[in-house]
């Protein structure tokens, strides 16, 4: 009896992965090479090749797939943590934030790399070009702060800062 449930719930296991293949997410491939951003932020090939790297797959409307990206459930767990790097950070929508919230993503993007927890460790356990330099965080870092101060250049300091609640 024992062995033949195990069968049956083994053809059933089966079947519903073999089924789970055919229910697949939409790629994160938006077919436009550059960004709106970059109009506004141009963005240096030293700078690109490390958000193409470490910070585009997650955080932009283009994602590299890697193969095991075509298995599912894995697909449908790729998907899922794209589309949240997205919402909390989109590179290719940059330009289309309020620039209070580019000014304040930008000073977040330097704390999470500096305190190591950009790019996330399960990224970089299988993207090994992914992984940091102290040399690539200064070229990231130094290309914040010049995107940051020409924000402060342009733009009243009181509009930078979020507004203090009423009580």
């Amino acid at each position: 009896m024992v062995k033949k449930f195990l069968k049956v719930l083994g053809f059933v296991l089966l079947a519903a992965i073999i089924i789970a293949q055919f229910i697949r997410p939409a790629k994160n491939i938006s077919g436009g090479a550059s960004s709106a951003s970059e109009t506004i932020f141009p963005i240096p090939d030293s700078v690109r090749t490390i958000l193409t790297a470490a910070c585009f797959d997650c955080h932009s409307n283009n994602t590299r797939y890697p193969w095991y990206a075509e298995i599912q459930p894995i697909g449908w767990y790729l998907n899922s943590h794209i589309q949240e790097g997205k919402r909390e950070l989109n590179f290719s929508e940059f330009a289309s934030y309020r620039v209070r919230r580019q000014y304040r993503k930008l000073e977040q993007i330097h704390t999470l790399i500096e305190e190591n927890e950009m790019p996330l460790p399960s990224y970089t356990l299988l993207h090994k070009d992914a992984v940091l330099s102290i040399q690539q965080k200064e070229i990231l870092f130094s290309w914040i702060k010049s995107i940051r101060d020409s924000i402060k250049e342009h733009t009243p300091e009181d509009s930078l800062k979020m507004p203090k609640r009423r009580p």
